[in-house]
């Protein structure tokens, strides 16, 4: 028989599930000034730093 999860642990993987919601993976394309060709930076940002990043250049 296997092991039942504990209580504990269940509680914990609710915690980074729910943190985990917050996050986003931002893809923004920039052209290269050298050859013209488009690159691709991708990045795993919290969501309320999206909007910061998009707008770098």
């Amino acid at each position: 028989m296997a092991k039942a999860a504990s209580k504990n642990s269940k509680v914990k993987d609710l915690k980074a599930s729910a943190e985990a919601k917050n996050f986003t993976k931002v893809i923004k394309a920039v052209r290269s000034a050298k050859t013209g060709a488009y690159t691709f930076k991708e990045q795993i940002l919290h969501k309320d730093k999206v909007k910061d990043f998009l707008a770098q250049k």
